[in-house]
């Protein structure tokens, strides 16, 4: 009996710890993370410089920060801790309690704003519709500005408060941003050329000839019948000689070659290109045209390249306020040279005499600067006589060539800015709107170049100049 109720007490015990399997799983023990909570982060805010208590309504055991560099604290009892903004950007703090997580915050720090706009109210109190954001590790700026000159102030107080961070722009910035620049240039070239040149040739029959100076003649097999000459000499005059004596005697003929020419010339060259562009943007202008330049390429091969020439101007303008416009101006005026010209591979290619200038101003809507002082001074004088005959004093003209060339230039550009608007369209003219073909009868008969409407001529208005446009009479 005594062993049978030992064997009964230890099946009750298997019973009751079967059940307790059986209630309480052994998969549970091992895997805690299934009965953990998941703490929800609350959101904390900073100012990046300055600092904050954060109380809790629990003790604490232990805190930390995700990231140092951002914001650092100071565990000043159990239930406060002092936070510091040390720059801006985000990073977390955790607090726990008996190895329990107790909170999690979102820790933002923000720049100090509230300086930068009152600095900006004190520098700017006209701009009543700007709006200032900080968020995160950058600055933003929303509304409208009234120009952007003061855009240009705000950015660069901003930038003082966020050296590291970034400037979201999202200002408008009201105001007129086109500008029509106005470009006159003006160049007046005058040239004096003076030439002297005499020569003697000699012929004997057909055996022998002799010319003193080869510039203005020179002896070749016989090619020019003008010249009265036969035989295998003949005299080949050049295209400027102006003055030709001839003495003949048996089979001898003195020829006496004079080139004298005195010669004034003067050059008048106006441009007056008109460019539209927005604020900040370059616009262009060329009147010229482009030559071709041959590139030597590999295998024996040539590319062509063009270069342009004429007048031409960029520029690029900065709509600072209502009444002040920075300005880019790069004119710049060329012409091709042939005189140093130079020959590669049969091509001709021409020199450029060019003049440039660069500058940047300020000025006022319909105020004008001038570039002036382009002066070009060339003297060209260039003697060729015959060795010991032409250094005789008065009878050495005889035995010399003389040419003296002289070139003055100036150049002046005048530039005007204007802020411009568009226009509507129908409020403009041009210069065909007043142009009716003519009839037969007008064309043939009349000799007119413009018809008629209704028996009146078609132009209503009158004629700028020989060659330009037709401006319609007011009412």
């Amino acid at each position: 009996m005594q062993r049978s109720s030992k064997y009964c007490k230890h099946q009750a015990i298997a019973r009751v710890i079967f059940l307790f399997l059986i209630i309480f799983p052994m998969a549970s023990w091992g895997d805690s993370s299934m009965v953990q909570k998941t703490t929800e982060p609350k959101t904390l805010n900073l100012i990046s410089g300055k600092s904050a208590i954060l109380k809790s309504p629990l003790p604490i055991k232990r805190v930390s920060i995700a990231d140092p560099e951002i914001a650092d604290l100071l565990l000043l009892s159990s239930y406060e801790i002092y936070l510091t903004g040390k720059t801006a950007g985000t990073t977390n703090l955790t607090l726990w309690q008996n190895n329990k997580v107790l909170e999690i915050y979102d820790l933002e720090v923000t720049y100090d704003l509230s300086r930068l706009k009152r600095q900006v109210h004190e520098v700017l109190p006209e701009e009543k519709d700007l709006q200032i954001i900080g968020t995160n590790d950058s600055i933003t700026l929303v509304g409208r500005m009234i120009n952007s000159a003061n855009l240009s102030k705000v950015t660069a107080l901003a930038r003082s408060y966020a050296p590291e961070g970034k400037i979201n722009n999202l200002i408008e910035v009201g105001g007129v941003h086109q500008v029509m620049l106005e470009v006159r240039i003006a160049e007046m070239a005058r040239s004096t050329t003076k030439r002297l040149g005499i020569n003697l040739s000699y012929v004997n029959g057909d055996d022998f000839g002799v010319s003193l100076l080869g510039g203005l003649s020179q002896i070749v097999n016989p090619t020019d019948a003008n010249l009265g000459t036969s035989g295998p000499f003949a005299l080949q005059v050049s295209p400027a000689v102006n003055a030709l004596f001839r003495f003949s005697s048996g089979n001898s003929t003195w020829t006496a070659l004079i080139d004298a020419l005195r010669e004034d010339g003067l050059v008048k060259v106006l441009a007056e290109p008109t460019l539209i562009a927005l604020s900040g943007q370059t616009a262009n202008f060329l009147a010229g045209g482009e030559f071709p330049v041959p590139i030597p390429q590999g295998l024996g091969t040539v590319a062509i390249e063009y270069k342009p020439f004429g007048v031409g101007l960029n520029f690029t303008p900065t709509v600072l306020s209502e009444d002040v416009i920075s300005i880019k101006v790069v004119p710049d005026v060329s012409e091709l040279d042939f005189s140093t010209a130079v020959q590669f591979s049969g091509f001709v290619v021409p020199g450029i005499t060019t003049r440039r200038a660069s500058t940047t101003i300020e000025l006022g809507n319909g105020q004008s600067f001038a570039i002036a002082g382009l002066l070009r001074d060339t003297i060209k004088e260039q003697v060729s006589k015959f060795p010991i005959l032409g250094n005789i004093p008065i009878l050495g003209a005889l035995f010399r060539s003389q040419s003296f060339l002289k070139n003055e230039t100036e150049l002046i550009i005048i530039v005007t800015p204007h802020l411009v608007k568009p226009l509507n369209m129908a409020n403009q003219t041009l210069p065909t709107d007043f142009y009716i073909e003519p009839s037969d009868a007008e064309f043939y008969l009349e000799g007119r170049l413009e018809g008629r409407e209704n028996g009146q001529p078609a132009v209503r208005g009158k004629l700028y100049g020989d060659f330009g446009h037709t401006i319609p009479e007011s009412n």
